[in-house]
This record gives structure tokens, C-alpha cells and sequence, in this order.
């Protein structure tokens, strides 16, 4: 399994900005599906965004899709979402996610095909 270290979470008001982070300290995640989920209270964890594999396809969910931003820095072997225009339902805990490449992953983002994850980080959108 890989180690994967998320932060960047925190408190933001409606309409602010945030950047999460993923890294990983004895891999390279560019060999790696890459993937954003969230759990809110009480709701069952969703895929947010989902990158393939070095310059693979990505995934956005339908409600982030025009605000949030998924990419890698290979340099720092960090992937990053960019999340813009936050809104009180972006309230989660967010996990990242990886595994390596299947062809079943392309163009998806189902948790259940990722077997390495995160602590999480929670975002919380408020006024």
C-alpha cells in the first residue's frame, strides 16, 4: 500500500478558495491513478475528481465540475485540488486516494477501485 499525507483543509467562507494536497513519501505518484473523495455526515463517500496515471484522463463530479481543479507537480510528487467558488455543501472530510493503473479506471472515479488511502483533511465552507 501506498502512504499518502492529505493536507490543506480548513475553514473558508462561501465563495472562498481552497487547495488541498496529496503526497506520498516512497512512491512516485505519477505511476499512480490518482483520486479526490469526500464523506459528509451521514452521506456515503464520493469520487470528487479522479487523474489517471502520468498524463492520464481526469474525472469531475458533476456538482464541482467548473470549480475544482485536479493536477500534479511531479517535481514535488504532490497532487493537488484546486478547489474555487466554495459552497456550504463542499463541507467534507476529503481523502486522496491511489492505485495503480487498471483500464477499469479510465475515466472513472469509484472508491472501491483505490486501495491505498489517506487520513483525510476537513473542509469546512461556512459564513
Amino acid at each position: 500500500q501506498v502512504q499518502l499525507v492529505e493536507s490543506g483543509g480548513g475553514l473558508v467562507q462561501p465563495g472562498g478558495s481552497l487547495r488541498l494536497s496529496c503526497t506520498a513519501s516512497e512512491v512516485t505518484l505519477d505511476y499512480y491513478v490518482i483520486g479526490w473523495f469526500r464523506q459528509a455526515p451521514g452521506k456515503e463517500r464520493e469520487g470528487v475528481s479522479c487523474m489517471g496515471s502520468g498524463d492520464g484522463s481526469t474525472y469531475y463530479a458533476h456538482s464541482v465540475k467548473g470549480r475544482f481543479t485536479i493536477s500534479r507537480d511531479i517535481a514535488k510528487n504532490t497532487v493537488y485540488l484546486q478547489m474555487n467558488s466554495l459552497k456550504p455543501e463542499d463541507t467534507a472530510v476529503y481523502y486522496c486516494a491511489a492505485e495503480p493503473p487498471m483500464p477499469t479506471m479510465e475515466g472513472t472515479c469509484y472508491a472501491a477501485a483505490f486501495g491505498s488511502w489517506g487520513q483525510g483533511t476537513q473542509v469546512t465552507v461556512s459564513s
